[in-house]
């Protein structure tokens, strides 16, 4: 997340305003609700797991062992589990 100076970004009626509240402090301003995106959507992780899970479903169609697929990917036999029975 990068700081804009208020400043730059606001009318200078406003930056007055809020510095009744705050000075020189830092102030967090959250997304809409309605523009949030979920975790990983951004950075595009959330795909990525999404296309790992989905080739290790492959492969364990294909015959490989849930143990054989947790060496494979550094996972837990627990979390192949997970990944392989969700919905």
């Amino acid at each position: 997340m990068k700081y804009k100076n208020a400043n730059a970004v606001l009318p200078e009626e406003l930056v007055r305003e809020l510095q009744e509240y705050i000075q020189g402090g830092y102030l967090y301003v959250p997304v809409e609700r309605s523009r949030q995106k979920r975790w990983g959507e951004v950075s595009g992780y959330r795909k990525e797991l999404q296309q790992r899970n989905n080739k290790i479903k492959k492969e364990y169609r294909s015959g490989s062992a849930i143990e054989v697929l947790a060496d494979r990917y550094g996972l837990s036999v627990y979390a192949i589990r997970k990944i392989l029975y969700q919905r």
